[in-house]
C-alpha cells in the first residue's frame, strides 16, 4: 500500500521561509516523478512545482518561480519544497503528488497523479 505524508507546513508571516516534506512508501520512489500542489479556499488545485525522476529537471508555476526550490532524496525515499519569500497569497493547503505511472518523465497536471497525500496547511500572514 502507497503512503504519501506530507509535513512542515504552518503559521509564517509574510517574507519569511517553510521547508516542506513528503515522505513515500509502498513505491520505488526514484522511479517516480513528484510534485507538489496547492489548493486555496474556493479555489482549485494548482501545480506548484514538479521534478523528474532523478531530481535533474524541476519546473514551477509562474508565481512561485524564483522564491520556491523542488528537490527529493531518492535514498530517504522523500520529496522538498523550500519556501522562500513567502506571501499572503501562498496561503493554502500544500499536496505531495507522485505520478501513476512510473516511467513518466514529468508530472503535467493533476491528471497525471497517482497517489496524492493528505496535506499540510501553509498559512502566510500579512
Amino acid at each position: 500500500q502507497v503512503q504519501v505524508v506530507e509535513s512542515g507546513g504552518g503559521l509564517v508571516q509574510a517574507g519569511g521561509s517553510l521547508r516542506l516534506s513528503c515522505t513515500v512508501s509502498g513505491l520505488t520512489f526514484g522511479g517516480y516523478a513528484m510534485g507538489w500542489f496547492r489548493q486555496a479556499p474556493g479555489k482549485e488545485r494548482e501545480g506548484v512545482s514538479c521534478i523528474t525522476r532523478n531530481g535533474d529537471t524541476s519546473y514551477y508555476t509562474d508565481s512561485v518561480k524564483g522564491r520556491f526550490t523542488i528537490s527529493r532524496d531518492n535514498a530517504k525515499n522523500t520529496l522538498y519544497l523550500q519556501m522562500n519569500s513567502l506571501k499572503p497569497e501562498d496561503t493554502a493547503m500544500y499536496y505531495c503528488a507522485a505520478h501513476r505511472d512510473s516511467w513518466r518523465f514529468r508530472i503535467f497536471d493533476a491528471s497525471d497523479v497517482g497517489y496524492w497525500g493528505q496535506g499540510t496547511q501553509v498559512t502566510v500572514s500579512s
